[in-house]
């Protein structure tokens, strides 16, 4: 469910980021196709509480600083360990592939860090990057750290899209992956979601946080090479005193 006020904060902060400078009420209601009084009131609701303001008089709006603070005082109330991001480094420049690490968010799976690829050719993914929970490596990962009745939660919301000829199109089929994956030592994906990409993904464990760690390239480079990629992977995280094991399925 999309809520358009929402959206359109946010759309709002993406295009303040793309542009780097301020802009008139006309400016942003053009460049966004927003009607003029649309714009007038959500701009004038963001000045009102301090989050846009004119660095100079009749010169167009800004966000202010306030974005940074709150977004400080957010990030220290939880944050993602040095080690973890350490790590993501580490496998990113063994493995020379985009490497994340990922935690839940609904039916999907949110990136929390972010390591991307230096090749030309590779996968471009950013914070905030979602996937489908149950199409993808980095979504099983999270699903197989949940119980049945967990997991089974999460299913009954699932509406089965087929974004290529390997998503996975039933309750069973995620099942089978777990096991699968249980099995082999890691769970992995074949363009099941985007194509020609090829993903490992590790369960990462970290307290009372059930995250995941995934490492996802082009297919023509990483789909051979995934079990070398999730040896790579393993190793690193042992060298952290990290269990890379694969849990029990319950």
């Amino acid at each position: 469910m999309l809520v358009k006020q929402a959206a359109n904060v946010l759309e709002l902060l993406e295009f303040f980021a793309r542009t780097g400078t301020p802009a008139t009420l006309a400016e942003i209601a053009d460049a966004l196709s927003w009607p003029r009084s649309s714009t007038f009131n959500l701009v004038g609701t963001l000045v009102d509480r301090g989050y846009l303001y004119e660095p100079r008089l009749k010169g167009g709006y800004f966000p202010s600083p306030k974005w940074l603070a709150m977004a400080q005082e957010v990030a220290r109330a939880d944050p993602l360990p040095d080690r973890l991001r350490d790590l993501t480094e580490t496998i990113g420049i063994e493995t020379g592939e985009t490497t994340a690490i990922s935690s839940i968010s609904g039916l999907s799976v949110v990136f929390l860090h972010v390591r991307e690829s230096r090749q030309p050719i590779r996968y471009s993914a950013e914070v905030g990057t979602t996937v489908p929970i149950h199409a993808s490596s980095a979504g099983r990962a999270i699903l197989a750290q949940m119980t049945a009745k967990e997991r089974d939660s999460i299913y009954r919301k699932l509406q089965f899209e087929r974004w290529s000829d390997t998503t996975p199109m039933s309750i069973r089929s995620i099942e089978d992956a777990l096991r699968d994956a249980r099995q082999r030592g890691w769970h992995e994906s074949d363009s099941e979601y985007i194509p020609d990409l090829a993903g490992v993904s590790l369960p990462l464990a970290y307290g009372a946080r059930n995250l995941s760690l995934v490492v996802a390239g082009p297919v023509s480079r990483c789909l051979s090479r995934r079990p070398q990629i999730a040896q790579t992977m393993r190793r690193a995280m042992e060298r952290e005193g990290l269990n890379p094991d694969l849990p029990l399925l319950d």
